[in-house]
């Protein structure tokens, strides 16, 4: 069973197009990563999801919601949802501080913490597992490639941000979708 598990991996591995455009590939890359990092944190009952939080907090504990938020890079929704599920697992508790009733922020319990201690180096095992064969050179050529990358993109967003087009949020496009759905429904 176990080689077969490892057939269907070769399998994908080699119908991966290495003149395929770069953002397919590394989309493929980030998400072999990402599995990677899922199989070993699942088998400390922690998410995927919950990564980016964890790590957050590990650095600077005490943080609001929405700064977690901007500091994650996501949708208010999905960090809404990601430190109630947290909290709920006990790794985080979410309270006011005194005089501030209106943030919530962000604390890991000494769960959370000790999470640490186990997590980093299952982390630190993924990224010795992907560039296992590469040469030092070779990975800070990527790191370089990857960094200027981000920063083209980065770049490129905020042109689009100065002429007021911007990345829709989740709640734009559920009414782009419910508006769809009812043209189609009058159509019909």
């Amino acid at each position: 069973m176990v080689s077969e598990g490892k057939n269907k991996v070769s399998e994908r591995w080699q119908d991966i197009d290495p003149d395929d455009r770069l953002a397919h590939l590394i989309r493929h890359a980030a998400r072999s990563l990402v599995r990677g990092l899922q199989i070993r944190l699942a088998e400390h009952n922690v998410l995927f999801g919950h990564w980016a939080f964890l790590r957050i907090l590990w650095e600077e504990d005490g943080l609001t919601q929405h700064e977690l938020n901007e500091r994650a890079g996501l949708m208010e929704p999905t960090t809404y949802s990601a430190l109630r599920a947290m909290e709920s697992l006990g790794y985080i508790e979410r309270k006011h501080m005194a005089g501030n009733r209106k943030n919530l922020y962000v604390f890991l319990t000494e769960t959370g913490k000790q999470l640490q201690d186990k997590l980093v180096p299952l982390a630190q095992e993924v990224n010795s597992v992907s560039t296992r064969g590469l040469s030092d050179d070779d990975v800070q050529t990527c790191r370089r490639v990857l960094l200027g990358i981000a920063s083209n993109m980065a770049h490129d967003e905020a042109r689009f941000e100065d002429v007021g087009r911007r990345l829709p949020s989740t709640r734009e496009l559920s009414v782009w979708i419910k508006q769809a759905e009812q043209l189609r429904a009058n159509e019909a």
